[in-house]
């Protein structure tokens, strides 16, 4: 029981999550009275959104993960277990995990979101994402080992199924990897496959709404589309993906894109704990929680982050899932855990939106702040850096990844295209770490297109 963690009198603070609400509420408990202890899978905290950066070679992944346990040195009430949560006991107050048992006396639940596929079997076994480390290196490998292959194949048809790039989901993610493509089209990959003709390559964004960054403004949405436009990505609005197989992505029964190279950037749903009461799960796996995120009939259960639903006038689904919102929900659950064990009332959560942004490439990117202030262009794009060089975690990686950004804006280049490990579909883990089901992960022999079906 406890895994060997330390007898105290002092009340234990367990949180399953080390991302951007997990890592916050640790750290304002530094001077609080209890043990903080934290279970992740992970023995670092990975900066999510620059894993696209990761995925096309301008960062390398240990310019945006910090190790756990170096981040809390020095931190005596402090303790880290490497684990898989696997359900949670809210009768016994017992977090079940792969390496043991551990009792709490307030369970924070910081799982953050996963993938979401909506039920297609095909796409969630043949498709590429980017919610990890893991996964951005699979699908940096996965790239340029389908360029490899392009260089041997005589038949123009595999050949353009393993050039082609088909981006599905229009939001932050979906926008800023096409961009970053688009950039490495034209930049990088002349350079290193001169004996390609790149523009056969497509780089396809596919969004299954009418515009491109749903949740923004109107006119960052239009900026977005220009932009993709003017970087030669083929935004295809208002269709779906209805399945990815055989080198070849279905928007309709008989009509598809030919790709060996899809990533899904669609959907996300909460990373939910096995053991909560049913009746806490909404429908896209988020746990319920009120006010001050405790779960709904759970009083020593918290819940925060993109896997907290908690629901107010103005936003009547849910407040959005954005490392502000786990951050700020973070702040706030430290504040009430002590005034818990104090015997007072707990604060209600007041979400403050600071604004949200995505860059598109170079000296392209959209900002929209309160008050319908927005602004693009080069002056978003240096916002975008600011913001984002300043939340990564640890000194190094600032550094690390300014000068990375430095180099490939005054050289046009990404010195980071290794296939340190070449990769396989088989290999190829869900975003729990679990092994998906086996399938056929080499470039399958590119059938003839039949009569019947419309290739586009």
């Amino acid at each position: 029981m406890d895994t060997n963690l330390p007898v105290s009198a002092q009340p234990r603070v367990v949180i399953v999550g080390c991302g951007f609400g997990g890592l916050r509420l640790a750290k304002a408990l530094r001077h609080a009275p209890v043990q903080v202890v934290v279970i992740d899978r992970n023995n670092y905290h990975n900066f999510q959104p620059l894993l696209y950066q990761v995925a096309t070679g301008a960062l390398e992944a240990d310019s945006i993960a910090y190790p756990i346990r170096k981040i809390f040195a020095g931190q005596p009430n402090f303790f880290y277990r490497m684990a898989d949560v696997q359900r949670v006991d809210t009768a016994r107050n017992t977090v079940h995990t792969s390496v043991g048992d551990i009792r709490y006396d307030h369970l924070v639940l910081a799982t953050g979101s996963l993938t979401n596929f909506f039920g297609i079997e095909s796409l969630e076994k043949n498709a590429m994402q980017i919610k990890s480390i893991p996964n951005s290196l699979n699908l940096r490998s996965f790239i340029f080992q389908n360029f490899e292959k392009a260089l041997l194949t005589a038949d123009p048809a595999e050949k353009q199924a393993l050039l082609n790039i088909v981006v599905v989901g229009g939001g932050p993610t979906g926008v800023e990897i096409s961009g970053s493509l688009a950039e490495m089209r034209k930049h990088v990959l002349p350079k290193d496959y001169p004996e390609l003709d790149l523009r056969q390559m497509k780089i396809i964004l596919v969004e299954a709404g009418k515009e491109l960054l749903g949740p923004m403004s109107v006119k960052s949405q239009q900026d977005a589309l220009r932009y993709m436009q003017e970087l030669g990505v083929e935004v295809r609005l208002n269709t779906s993906i209805k399945r990815f197989e055989n080198c070849r992505a279905y928007y309709s029964d008989t009509e598809f894109i030919p790709t060996e190279n899809l990533i899904w950037a669609a959907g996300v749903n909460g990373a939910e704990v096995p053991g909560l009461p049913t009746e806490v799960v909404a429908r896209n796996k988020r746990i319920t929680v009120n006010a001050w995120n405790q779960v709904e009939g759970l009083p020593n259960v918290f819940a925060i982050g993109d896997v907290a639903n908690m629901v107010t006038e103005e936003m009547p689904r849910g407040l959005p899932m954005l490392a502000p919102v786990a951050q700020q929900q973070a702040d706030l659950l430290a504040k009430n855990l002590q005034r818990l064990l104090q015997g007072q009332p707990p604060e209600p959560f007041v979400y403050n939106n600071k604004g949200v942004m995505a860059i598109v490439s170079r000296n392209k990117a959209v900002v929209d702040l309160p008050g319908n202030v927005h602004f693009n262009g080069f002056f978003g794009w240096l916002t975008w850096l600011f913001v984002h060089l300043m939340t990564l975690v640890g000194f190094r990686n600032k550094v690390v990844a300014f000068i990375d950004w430095a180099f490939s804006y005054f050289s046009s280049d990404q010195a980071l295209r290794l296939i340190i490990r070449p990769f396989s579909r088989r290999d190829v883990k869900d975003d729990q770490g679990k092994k998906k089901a086996e399938h056929n992960t080499a470039t399958p022999e590119y059938n003839p297109t039949p009569p019947a079906i419309q290739v586009r």
